[in-house]
């Protein structure tokens, strides 16, 4: 029997009802730009949230949740004795975020939970579809928190007691809003687990492929930087006895720049939150907050971007006197996906005709934790423009079925050749 034959014949998803789930999901938190603003553990998360439960449950599905408010959605196997196979992805996403980041993934896969409900396709494995809590660490740092948690890499307690910029902890916004669960997070069995995601880049749509057969992620490291010089009148401060945070930060800023250039094709390096106080008119800044994001394929070249940065941030301090610390708040090394996992998607991309490429992923994803605990993959579709956390974020209805479709035969694939 191949792995797409067999009860419920040759299965596929239903595109209409996936690009629909799309434009539902987009009213919880929708921006007048036509984007999402729904940030982790709000009340706009927890509407999606009601609305994934309410929708499995239709299907036939259990839907549990563990103590990080993970979501998961059961579909009963014939051999319960087999742990779950399980996709998954996110429903949280950036302050200015799109339709398709992180949702795809979900909503592809409540698509497969469809498919096999409504075809009676019954697998040997029960099939679990996730929704991660906090991938987008937008609102509480790091990203893929409660992934991470699940796969060992955070202490439940560090991430129950993160805040965000507004002093309010993590645990205290999920009891908030109903989802911390009784199972422990990291506790749930796993057989394997398939991520589905937009390329976030514009590679695919370039080479006019529809499906990227992703190998592995690249590391990446997060810091915070605070640069403390002296508040001063902007008038009556002479500009040479000014300590001056927000210049110092600038030529930090252009550093990031500058290294990431000198390290190409690869790196990456990107300052995407900034805080200056007093940030008023006519005062010098005597403080700056800001994020340094830095990324390759080779961890040994980030650990080479941070000594520069750390240099140079050395050499601003001395020269503009300023004070200046870096913190390293997330440091997630480069991952090689599972073989016979990125097997499993190849074949279901071939079972299409689809036309297909590898890849490496450079954002990083709740797989890169799973990664580390059980076997894992992902699958991505193009994007438009490989435009991503942004309103204008769009895929193609085309696309997203056919991600979907490779999901589900991935799925069914990995169903025959696991235990």
């Amino acid at each position: 029997m191949s792995g797409f034959d067999g009860i419920g014949g040759n299965v596929t998803v239903d595109g209409g009802k996936l690009w629909a789930d799309i434009l539902e999901t987009a009213r919880f938190g929708a921006t007048p730009k036509g984007g999402i603003r729904r940030l982790t553990l709000t009340e706009e998360d927890r509407q999606v949230r009601d609305w994934f439960v309410r929708t499995c449950e239709a299907l036939g599905c259990v839907v549990t949740f563990d103590s990080m408010g993970n979501q998961f959605a059961r579909r009963a196997g014939t051999n319960p004795s087999l742990p779950p196979i399980t996709m998954g992805s996110h429903l949280d996403t950036q302050p200015t975020g799109g339709k398709f980041d992180g949702i795809v993934g979900v909503l592809g896969g409540l698509a497969v939970l469809r498919a096999l409900h409504e075809s009676g396709r019954e697998t040997r494995h029960p099939v679990e579809l996730i929704n991660w809590t906090n991938e987008e660490g937008s609102r509480f740092a790091p990203a893929m928190l409660s992934s991470g948690v699940f796969a060992g890499v955070f202490t439940e307690e560090e991430a129950l007691a993160k805040t965000d910029r507004d002093g309010v902890r993590f645990e205290d916004a999920l009891v908030g809003i109903g989802y911390r669960g009784a199972e422990r997070c990291g506790d749930h069995p796993v057989a394997a687990y398939f991520e589905l995601h937009i390329e976030q880049g514009p590679i695919l749509e370039a080479e006019r492929k529809t499906i990227g057969v992703v190998t592995g992620v690249q590391g990446m490291r997060w810091y915070e930087v605070t640069v403390i010089g002296r508040d001063g009148h902007a008038g009556a401060t002479p500009m040479a006895l000014r300590a001056d945070a927000l210049v110092g930060t600038a030529k930090l800023i252009e550093a990031v720049q500058s290294i990431a250039l000198k390290h190409a094709p690869g790196a990456v390096g990107t300052v995407g939150l900034l805080e200056n106080r007093p940030n008023s008119r006519n005062v010098v800044p005597g403080e700056v907050f800001f994020s340094v994001d830095l990324r390759d394929p080779d961890d040994a070249v980030i650990v080479r971007m941070e000594e520069a940065f750390r240099a140079t941030a050395a050499q601003v301090a001395s020269e503009s006197g300023l004070e200046i610390t870096i913190e390293l708040v997330w440091d997630s090394p480069a991952v090689r996906f599972d073989p016979t996992c990125i097997d499993a998607v190849r074949r279901a991309a071939d079972s299409f005709a689809y036309p297909a490429r590898d890849i490496v992923s450079g954002a990083g994803h709740d797989a890169v934790y799973m990664a580390g605990v059980t076997p894992t993959t992902m699958i991505f579709i193009p994007c438009a423009g490989g435009v991503s956390h942004n309103e204008e974020e769009s895929a193609e209805t085309d696309d997203v079925t056919a991600g979907a479709n490779v999901l589900l035969r991935a799925v069914l694939d990995a169903d025959e050749r696991l235990n």
